[in-house]
């Protein structure tokens, strides 16, 4: 498994990385703990070492399993976790203040519940999982950031971008206590490589990409028949007449990519490792052969330059989150 160098450390992290929201099972309908643990230990046999939890994928549950694993495993693990909003909006209000979202206190707080839910007495990344820049001066979060790190309970600091706002945290990068930014980059939303990729490559931060596969539409699995159990976020997600506005897009991108890719998984994942501000890509696997077909499609690298410019084309810009 390739691995590229995180930040201004001497790590390295996998290329493909492990998401561990689904794992939680709080908003995934269907999650197996134990077809979890399995996918989890594979990933790691396979060299898989970056997996991305938080406290509140299934309020510690996510967190519980990928420590589990890592003390199965008997290997070091790069592991990264979230810091919650304390007034749990999500994303963060532009009226929302610092003080009632990560006080410093609550962030300490937090961290240490994160820590036991891994037995770990370090984490490798923590991250702010929403965040607004206008805080980015505030005192509260470095305060923090600078304890914690003297303390060795957190080596790097991160930030979890808003969903589609890749330009809210530069500030905050600007500050040099920013290691990593995690945000959504995919064939649609395209709109990080604009502004935020080149200001992470100037300044050594990592990029971190979530939602390669758009909630599973650029997987090319999603059609106007498609259901998810009851309970299941996506029912939300790709509510209304959406499962058919992707299917006619997703459609249209096939017919670029097919003769250079086998599936639109490969073309969806290929397309976020072409870009070399981009140090991990952590698509969710919940099962072990969705896993293996991941590291298939990283293992043959990046798309083609003439494939790229065709696919700029494929921009659409909406949130369907809200």
């Amino acid at each position: 498994m390739e691995k590229r160098k995180f930040a201004k450390s001497g790590d390295e992290i996998s290329l493909l990385g492990y998401g561990c929201w689904g794992i939680g099972k709080s908003m995934w309908i269907g999650a197996d703990d134990a077809e979890s643990q399995k996918a989890l230990h594979r990933a790691i046999d396979e060299g898989i070492n970056f997996f991305d939890t938080a406290l509140v994928y299934g309020m510690g549950h996510s967190e519980t399993l990928v420590g589990g694993a890592e003390k199965e495993s008997g290997k070091k693990l790069f592991i990264a976790s979230k810091v919650p909003p304390e007034n749990m909006q999500w994303p963060a209000a532009d009226s929302s203040t610092l003080k009632e979202t990560f006080s410093k206190n609550y962030i300490i707080k937090r961290t240490e519940q994160s820590l036991k839910n891994l037995k770990r007495d370090h984490i490798d990344l923590m991250q702010f999982h929403v965040w607004n820049d206008k805080w980015a001066a505030g005192d509260d979060w470095k305060e923090a950031v600078d304890k914690l790190k003297k303390d060795g309970k957190v080596r790097y600091w991160g930030i979890s971008i808003n969903d589609h706002q890749p330009g809210n945290g530069i500030e905050a990068g600007k500050t040099g206590l920013i290691d990593s930014f995690q945000v959504i980059f995919n064939i649609f939303d395209q709109k990080p490589a604009d502004q935020l990729f080149p200001f992470c490559k100037k300044h050594n931060i990592s990029i971190i990409v979530r939602v390669p596969f758009d909630e599973g539409s650029l997987t090319g699995n999603i059609d106007p028949h498609t259901n998810f159990p009851v309970g299941d976020f996506r029912n939300n997600y790709f509510r209304g007449n959406r499962k058919m506005e992707v299917k006619l897009r997703v459609d249209n991108i096939w017919n670029d990519v097919k003769g250079e890719v086998e599936s639109m998984a490969e073309a969806a994942l290929r397309y976020t490792i072409s870009f070399d501000a981009v140090t991990s890509v952590i698509p969710g696997m919940r099962k072990e052969k969705n896993l293996l077909a991941n590291i298939a499609s990283v293992k043959k690298g990046p798309l083609s330059a003439d494939l790229l410019r065709k696919l700029k084309v494929h921009k659409w810009y909406r949130n369907f989150y809200e």
